[in-house]
């Protein structure tokens, strides 16, 4: 196939022309009204304060908040109100099989309850449906404490959880005092002495 250089630079004209006349319509079609952007626009911080970065998965604050009265179930599918946990210091932590770092922690957990489990109630609520392979999987990293399951997400949502784990310190009268994230041994024990004993 051969080129012809003139029908070539035509065509070249025409589409260039075609281009321009189209920017031109484009920016006509804007907002004719709007003003310019004047030094007067600029907009001044003139405290000093920490401004957060957005982040995908934000847990809600509740500390100084009372826990909600909601429902769980138990591994049998029996109904349990949060409000029925309440009446001694309370650690709830929020796990789930699919969460890694709730993998990670639970051996801290089963450590720590069996330290402090004459003194401070030790729940775990399971984020996913009651079964025996979530049962199973707290169990075989010796969690021997009491677990409860979310299936329906009613906690979950609640409470305002959107990143695993979470762990909740909750005092004998129903308040939360702390919320945390992941957690090993040694920090679950201070928060424990600090905020619940």
């Amino acid at each position: 196939m051969k080129l012809r250089p003139r029908l070539l630079v035509i065509s070249l004209a025409v589409s260039l022309a075609l281009s321009v006349g189209l920017g031109i319509a484009i920016t006509r079609s804007g907002n004719s009204t709007a003003s310019p952007v004047s030094v007067d626009d600029e907009v001044v911080i003139d405290t000093n304060g920490t401004f957060p970065t957005p982040g995908i998965a934000t847990n809600a604050a509740v500390q100084g908040t009372a826990l909600p009265d909601v429902s769980v179930q138990t591994l049998q599918g029996d109904d349990i109100t949060t409000a029925d946990l309440v009446g001694q210091p309370l650690v709830i932590n929020v796990w789930g099989s699919t969460c890694g770092p709730c993998k990670q922690e639970l051996p801290d957990f089963a450590a720590a309850q069996k330290i402090y489990g004459d003194q401070v109630r030790f729940v775990g609520i399971d984020y996913l449906p009651a079964s025996d392979r979530e049962e199973r999987f707290a169990r075989d990293r010796g969690v021997q404490y009491e677990l409860l399951y979310d299936g329906n997400g009613e906690f979950i949502s609640t409470v305002g959880i959107a990143a695993f784990p979470v762990t909740l310190f909750i005092t004998a009268d129903g308040t939360i005092v702390k919320q945390t994230g992941l957690l090993d041994e040694a920090k679950l024990s201070a928060l424990i002495e600090s905020e619940l004993l």
